[in-house]
């Protein structure tokens, strides 16, 4: 059970702010009340659910019907079980279920988290509390690199004008300045995002997408395809615009390096898609309204070694990358209360970029 408090009989309606499917039944189980969450997973609303047996909704209703004589007769203060709930015209949807006892004895709660949603929940929790510990860990890393840092390219160069006599030794002290400049280059780059204040306008996000076309095609003239698949009626949001460019673009260049061979093959393809979700579940926040964009490519896929670690720092799946572009763009839809997930099989990436609207 979550810590949300049980609202008070005349206050019900505030179950209706909770992502998750939630009934309130009395004391023989008979449905009192109904989240429009529950409504829209069983298809009914909650008038026609009010009176009835929610045993006739729940797949088995043994489990039920144990569950519920365990808290009438006060052997447990919460009960937990497995179970699935039934659903006009579709398959029966796998629930953890949750009974609880309410401070009116008369009546109890129930709470159903989709299995599936649980998954992805729990996932989403350590992703932020990776991504958080992350951004700690490079923040000090880098802060620790760049001071001495400097001192390595300042004597480098201290050397270099004695050694001005002698052109063969020079060499060296140019690979020590290059590497020096490579390695600050890196450190400004982890130390980004932590630098800049957000600045927050009206964004189109089409505009972004239209952007970052631009980009990929001047970039990659031939052999790359880039599709629009434009939800035109999604509204402007308050968001940072150029964050948002480099944050699709960190996902478009890194489809389109994994693309080189199909890009020398002539058929490689990144396609832009925009809509938008109703009702999405953030964590265990529920938004009513959230941008969906997508970044899909047909290339190779993640490989499976690194795809449960894709956004951590310095993890690149091609020699030569950094290990830093998604890193930065999961950071850049995180400030906008959003979130990036993927979903990566050979032949099809999809990296999708989700953020509340309303």
């Amino acid at each position: 059970m979550t810590d949300t408090a049980v609202p008070a009989s005349a206050d019900l309606s505030a179950l209706d702010l909770l992502a998750t499917l939630v009934a309130v039944v009395d004391d023989a189980g008979r449905i009192v009340y109904a989240n429009h969450a529950l409504e829209d997973a069983i298809g009914l609303s909650r008038r026609n659910l009010q009176g009835v047996d929610l045993a006739d909704w729940l797949l088995p209703a043994s489990l039920w019907h144990n569950a519920l004589q365990g808290a009438q007769q006060h052997e447990y203060a919460v009960i937990r079980y497995d179970t699935q709930l039934r659903r006009l015209l579709r398959p029966p949807l796998p629930v953890h279920l949750v009974l609880a006892t309410t401070d009116e004895r008369a009546r109890r709660i129930v709470e159903m988290l989709p299995l599936e949603q649980q998954a992805r929940q729990e996932r989403e929790e350590r992703l932020l509390e990776q991504t958080q510990a992350n951004k700690a860990m490079i923040r000090n890393l880098a802060h620790e690199i760049k001071n001495p840092l400097g001192g390595i390219r300042g004597a480098a160069q201290l050397l270099q004008m004695e050694l001005g006599q002698r052109p063969d030794l020079a060499e060296y002290t140019d690979v020590i300045v290059h590497e020096a400049d490579r390695l600050q280059a890196l450190v400004d780059r982890l130390l980004e995002p932590h630098r800049r204040a957000l600045q927050f306008s009206d964004v189109n996000i089409h505009e972004v997408c239209e952007r970052v076309r631009a980009v990929l095609l001047a970039e990659f003239p031939k052999g790359l395809q880039v599709v629009r698949d434009y939800d035109t009626s999604i509204p402007e949001f308050r968001g940072d615009r150029e964050l948002l460019i480099q944050a699709v673009l960190n996902l478009a260049h890194n489809a389109a390096q994994a693309l080189r061979e199909r890009i020398a093959a002539g058929d490689a393809r990144i396609t832009l898609r925009t809509r938008v979700q109703r009702q999405v579940t953030f964590g265990k926040r529920r938004v009513r309204l959230a941008l969906e964009l997508h970044v899909i490519d047909n290339g190779p896929g993640v490989p499976d070694d690194i795809r449960e670690r894709i956004f951590y720092p310095l993890v690149s799946g091609r020699d030569g990358g950094t290990g830093l572009g998604l890193t930065l763009a999961q950071t850049f839809v995180q400030q906008h209360q959003g979130l990036i997930e993927c979903d990566s099989r050979p032949g099809h990436t999809d990296f999708t970029i989700l953020i509340p609207l309303a």
